[in-house]
Parts: C-alpha cells; sequence; structure tokens
C-alpha cells in the first residue's frame, strides 16, 4: 500500500474584481428599475418591492469584502445582472478547461512536473458546462497527460472528495500522480437579482498535484481522508437538461439558479462539521490541539468562527484558521484549496492541518495532512 503525498498546487485567479461597493451600486440600480416597471402591481399587494442592499449588510451577513468574476460588465449592468461569456467553438478550449490548465501548470511547476507525469485528472466541481464530454478529459489532453480522467460534482465539497478518490487510488497502486482541479466559475449559477444572495460568489479555479510519497521529496503527507453526505433540499439548483422551462413554457425560473435556506443550513450543517471533524480526527488519532492549522471551506465568516471554535475548544489564534473569502468570497469547492496553498508555506516537518469542505447535499469532506 502507497501513502499519498500533495506536493503541488495552483490558483488562477481572474483579473476583474467586483467591490461590495460595485456590487451594491449595480443591483441598488436593478431593484428601481424593477420597482418602477412594476409600480402597480406592488401598490396593489401582487408583487413585493425589491429592497436595496448595503454594503454594511454584505459585510455583516458574510465578512465578504469584494469578489473575482470572469466577466464584471454584465454582472454590474442592472438590466442584465449575470455575466457575458461568450459561446465558443467546439474546436476551441472550453472556459472550465481554460482556466483549468493554469491553476494545473502553477501545481506542477510548484512541484517540478510535467503534464505528461500525469496519469489522473479529476475535475471536481460545482457546475459543469456541459453534460459531456467530461470537462476533465479535455484537462488531461491540453495537459498532455495520460491515464484517465473523469468529473465529480459533490458542491462545494467537491475538492476534498476528489482529494480523497485520487489519493485512494494511489494508495491502491492504480495511478502514479493524480491533479485534481477544481474550476469554479459560481458567478454563472449565482442569482445576483436576489439581496439575499447576490453577495456570496466569485471566480476561481484550484488544482491539487497528488503523488506515490516514493516520488515525492517535499509536500504534505495525506493521513487520513473522511467524506459524508446526507441529502437535503436546503441548497439546490434545479438547472439541468431536464428542466429547461415552467410548464407555462417560461425560461427564467429562479430555481434554475442557486438557492439555500441559510438560516437552516447554519443551523443544520454547522453541528454536522464540527461532529465529522471531530470524529475523523479521533479516528486519525490525532487531538484538536495538536492541529497547527485548519483550511475551512469559505463560504460565510461565521461559518467558519463556528466550526474552528467546536473543533479546537477555544477561539482560534490569528493564523489557525486563515479566511481568504473577504478577497475571493465564497468559490464553492475552490476556497479551502485557497486557503492551503496561500497558507501552508510556513509549516515545519511533522506540523499537522486539516483541510474541510462542506456544502450542498449536504457534504462534508476532511483531509488530515502531516508536512513531511
Amino acid at each position: 500500500m502507497h501513502q499519498a503525498v500533495i506536493t503541488g498546487t495552483g490558483v488562477y485567479t481572474p483579473e476583474h474584481v467586483i467591490t461590495n461597493a460595485e456590487l451594491v451600486e449595480a443591483f441598488n440600480a436593478y431593484a428601481d428599475l424593477f420597482n418602477t416597471e412594476n409600480a402597480e402591481a406592488i401598490a396593489a399587494g401582487e408583487i413585493e418591492a425589491k429592497p436595496h442592499s448595503s454594503v454594511e449588510f454584505i459585510l455583516k451577513a458574510s465578512g465578504i469584502e469584494q469578489r473575482y468574476v470572469m466577466d464584471k460588465e454584465g454582472v454590474l449592468d442592472p438590466t442584465r445582472m449575470y455575466p457575458r461569456l461568450r459561446q465558443r467553438s467546439d474546436e476551441e478550449p472550453g472556459i472550465m478547461a481554460e482556466i483549468a490548465l493554469d491553476a494545473c501548470n502553477k501545481a506542477l511547476a510548484q512541484a517540478g512536473r510535467k503534464g505528461e507525469d500525469i496519469d489522473l485528472v479529476i475535475c471536481a466541481a460545482s457546475n459543469m458546462e456541459r453534460a459531456y464530454p467530461a470537462v476533465a478529459i479535455e484537462i488531461q489532453k491540453l495537459l498532455g497527460a495520460g491515464g484517465f480522467a473523469f468529473d465529480m460534482n459533490v458542491a462545494c465539497s467537491s475538492a476534498t472528495f476528489g482529494i480523497q478518490a485520487a489519493a485512494d487510488m494511489i494508495r491502491t497502486g492504480s495511478v502514479r500522480r493524480a491533479l485534481v482541479v477544481n474550476p469554479e466559475i459560481t458567478s454563472g449559477h449565482l442569482e445576483w437579482r436576489d439581496r439575499d444572495c447576490h453577495f456570496i460568489f466569485g471566480d476561481v479555479a484550484t488544482a491539487t498535484l497528488i503523488e506515490r510519497r516514493e516520488d515525492a521529496p517535499h509536500g504534505f503527507l495525506i493521513r487520513s481522508t473522511r467524506c459524508a453526505t446526507e441529502f437535503s433540499n436546503n441548497i439546490r439548483n434545479n438547472n439541468g437538461f431536464l428542466r429547461r422551462t415552467r410548464p407555462d413554457g417560461v425560461a427564467d425560473r429562479r430555481d434554475m439558479q442557486f438557492m439555500q435556506e441559510g438560516r437552516k443550513v447554519f443551523k443544520e450543517v454547522m453541528p454536522m462539521v464540527a461532529q465529522h471533524i471531530l470524529g475523523h480526527l479521533a479516528d486519525a488519532e490525532v487531538k484538536p490541539e495538536e492541529l497547527h492549522r485548519l483550511w475551512l471551506h469559505q463560504a460565510n465568516k461565521t461559518m467558519n468562527d463556528f466550526v474552528g471554535k467546536k473543533v479546537l475548544g477555544r477561539d482560534p489564534e490569528p493564523g489557525e484558521q486563515p479566511n481568504i473569502l473577504q478577497d475571493y468570497a465564497n468559490t464553492s469547492s475552490a476556497g479551502s484549496i485557497i486557503a492551503f496553498s496561500k497558507y501552508s508555506d510556513d509549516f515545519k516537518p511533522g506540523e499537522i492541518g486539516l483541510i474541510c469542505s462542506f456544502g450542498a447535499g449536504y457534504s462534508v469532506g476532511s483531509v488530515v495532512l502531516e508536512k513531511i
């Protein structure tokens, strides 16, 4: 049985930034347009007026200050409020494969590897740009990798589930080196016209390179992985080829975008995540006080603070639980990998950390790492 080691990570960050102030200005302009166009129905009590958003509301609700996006103009157009991403020809690389390739090349460079060294690619993300062929196989071709590739979707937990799948295949000897890549263009499935969630997501791509320990002179040993799921409708997106229109033929369905019952999610998911991590640590024979760092899913600062306190039994010290969501916002499965990539260079051999992601499903995945 082989041991699996993370030897490189890469992060692709889009060039466009939307600050909270810019987003609020656009959203409030949209709300004013909507209220003007529907003034009679609003006055008659047939529909509700759209309330304004504010920078203070966003910051208090999430801890987010800005987000990176693939397209800024379309999102900030009050008459549109979603990104303009051009339709590509079948002969061109898909947009997810394109940004994934950037993240993969950075991970490979960090480890001193090349695309042809890879024999497994897993594209693990919350939404795919097409049903088939698999985006992972396109990434495999662009990299010049061998072996095989496949897509995986476990919503915000896709990255940790992908790491477990890749690590298991390395342990059993079926592959030697694997790339788990998370191209998250979350701006495409966010309802930017909904005040309760219009600020949540941002775009990014991350990649994690995993190898056999005998081939890895440095990196993080994957000591243990654990995944769990429990079905819930409280985070959902109904967009798919089986659901194109409503029975009346109208295509603009609210449930075809990201939807969640935020308070229910917090109440139900947070205890689940804390218990999952503590159980995983116990089985891996790691005491909470031995953890040097927690790299958590970057959904909401309050959520991370809750999990950190439950796991450590106290408020985390600065640096023990780094947040990147103030800059990146929620990037679905990529968030915990961004945190790991940016806040792991200071680890000394023998120090232990834990990556954890959680989200729709419900799903939660955790990875115990030890610096070698």
